[in-house]
């Protein structure tokens, strides 16, 4: 299956061009566009090529709606109110606000019980994912605030996942139907540099 990035597509453009998007058209992802996606992730490198990570995959505007009403009453009903500035509870507590920004298709991305850092793994392959999307023209977003209800052990039974599985990384995918504007970055800060001569 070839995933490689469209000719007029450069890995930097990826790097240097690729934001989240939360803003998703009606247009669907295929199945056989997931794949080559989760092709892409399992490319990551990973500690002594352990391969951490498995995939859990959901389609369907009714399906995310629900995940994302179970996922914002988890949210709320668990985190300290200190977490977080009292406008983003009161996001949560909207019955209209979807945590999936509108998007038809989730990727959760599992680490399975490596013996090596299987989180970082894990996120090193979600970084391979979300590149792989700007490639093919496709919006990607992290939903990090989904997370503690993937990990639940009854959302894990509900889905299918194994109760040894821990979340590491949702994100959602789409066709954008607006795209972000680049945001700056602050210029590399290097703490510390001892470059011996040869």
């Amino acid at each position: 299956m070839n995933t490689t990035l469209p000719p007029d597509v450069r890995l930097t453009d990826a790097i240097f061009q690729r934001r989240a998007v939360r803003h998703y058209s009606e247009r669907s992802v295929q199945p056989e566009t997931v794949h080559k996606l989760l092709l892409a992730a399992v490319q990551a490198p990973s500690a002594m090529n352990q391969q951490p990570w498995v995939f859990a995959v959901f389609h369907g505007r009714k399906r995310l709606l629900h995940y994302s009403e179970q996922a914002k009453y988890h949210l709320v009903a668990t985190y300290p109110t200190s977490f977080e500035m009292p406008s983003r509870s009161q996001l949560y507590e909207d019955p209209a606000y979807d945590l999936f920004h509108g998007a038809t298709t989730l990727i959760v991305i599992y680490a399975t019980a490596g013996r090596l850092h299987p989180n970082e793994d894990c996120c090193l392959a979600a970084e391979n994912l979300m590149l792989a999307a700007y490639g093919m023209g496709l919006g990607t977003c992290p939903i990090g605030f989904a997370r503690p209800w993937f990990d639940l052990m009854e959302t894990k039974r509900e889905i299918g996942v194994p109760d040894h599985y821990n979340a590491v990384f949702p994100l959602v995918v789409g066709f954008p139907a607006a795209s972000p504007e680049p945001t700056s970055r602050n210029a590399p800060f290097v703490v510390s540099w001892k470059w011996d001569a040869e």
